[in-house]
């Protein structure tokens, strides 16, 4: 059911104004997955739905799909033309507020669903656009309790399927049995199936060169696992239900006994990137001063610079976690989608340095949330060393 006040509270705390959500032919998902609108209604105009920071929304909707938003609270408005659409706007709307916050970002493409049509028409109405990132963060990127605890449980389910795969994978290889890439998958989606866990794609399993590919995904049966190979592990599952928050932990193993230097070098100093940057976080938390994503991934990515690894950098040190596994909440990330917004109460991301090379690559990672002020690792370790056989 669509949480008004919920919606209210977060435009209250942004002190913008209003919120504007609007689909046309079903092309903005995340506005109907908000309003929680039906997806395979006809959708052949566009609809808009406006709230604000108190008092009822407005609905401005088609005359020929008049009901289209009847399942929201608000009074409705019907258009015909595109003149009579700019009247509304000015007339109902703007004498509400001028500022409105709308689903895009110059950074973040993920919630970027906006076209540019619209903007204009609505600058042409009088309206200044802001950005709805940090309304969607609030609204929809961080935890509540509920999903805080689910969080937890996913979390220590994802750990104890790690250590069985990894003991399957030893077990396969020290029998001399032949183990694909593929079969391991196959293992790690049964054991997510027994504990009624849901994962929206299959998890990562990459042996060799494969793990230099940081989003590899073995093709049926995949290669096959061999000794005295990387393999990388990537897995991610959530409970289902409302308050079902998924969890996503990344381990690396070497199918030997004596792992290479170079792997043992990588390994070492990827952990204490990763180390480093929860220790950054808690002390800015503890010391109660804001930071934001994108000074967080600053601070792994220099430390990794300039221990010498600035080549072997292809990725964002994390992302946001909530019902979605990359969700709406803060990412940890300076380049490739620069995210401003603050590690607020409730936010919960994955910390996930990764480097890779030619031969191989590898990736740690953990989630942490912000919980009273606090912040809280997820599930019950990390990995500090290799996996080995």
């Amino acid at each position: 059911m669509f949480d008004l006040q919920a919606v209210q509270k977060a435009i209250r705390l942004e002190k913008v104004g209003g919120w504007l959500f609007s689909s046309f032919q079903h092309r903005d998902p995340l506005s109907e997955s908000i309003l929680e609108l039906d997806r395979s209604s006809k959708n052949t105009r566009p609809w808009y739905y406006i709230v604000f920071s108190e008092g009822a929304p407005v609905k401005i909707v088609h005359t020929i799909e008049r009901n289209i938003l009847d399942n929201l609270p608000g009074e409705t408005f019907l258009y015909d033309s595109r003149d009579l659409l700019i009247q509304l706007f000015r007339k109902v709307v703007l004498s509400k507020t001028q500022r409105l916050a709308c689903q895009y970002s110059t950074t973040l493409r993920v919630l970027s669903f906006l076209d540019h049509g619209t903007a204009l028409l609505l600058e042409e109405c009088g309206f200044t656009l802001v950005s709805a990132a940090t309304l969607l963060q609030r609204f929809r990127g961080t935890l509540t309790e509920e999903m805080v605890q689910s969080h937890q449980r996913a979390s220590t389910h994802l750990y104890e399927i790690v250590k069985g795969t990894w003991s399957l994978i030893c077990q396969q290889l020290s029998r001399g049995h032949p183990l694909y890439e593929g079969d391991v998958q196959q293992h790690i989606l049964k054991e997510l199936e027994n504990r009624k866990l849901y994962t929206h794609s299959p998890p990562i399993v990459a042996c060799g060169a494969h793990s230099g590919n940081p989003h590899y995904s073995p093709q049926g049966k995949g290669s096959p696992i061999e000794i005295n190979q990387v393999i990388q592990l990537d897995l991610w599952a959530k409970e289902e239900g409302d308050f079902g928050t998924y969890a996503d932990i990344s381990w690396v193993g070497f199918t030997g006994t004596t792992p290479p230097p170079s792997l043992e070098d990588g390994f070492a100093i990827l952990t204490e990137a990763r180390d480093r940057t929860i220790s950054f976080i808690q002390q800015k938390l503890e010391t109660r001063k804001s930071v934001s994503g994108k000074e967080v991934d600053a601070f792994c990515r220099n430390f990794l610079k300039e221990a010498g690894y600035g080549q072997a950098l292809k990725h964002r040190t994390g992302h946001g976690i909530d019902r979605e596994l990359h969700g709406f909440g803060v990412n940890l990330d300076s380049v490739e989608f620069p995210d401003d917004r603050l590690l607020l109460e409730g936010s919960c991301f994955s910390i996930e340095p990764g480097l890779y090379f030619a031969e191989f690559g590898m990736r740690t990672e953990v989630n942490a949330y912000v919980w009273k002020g606090q912040l809280h690792l997820s599930g019950p370790c990390r990995q500090t060393t290799l996996l080995t056989m």
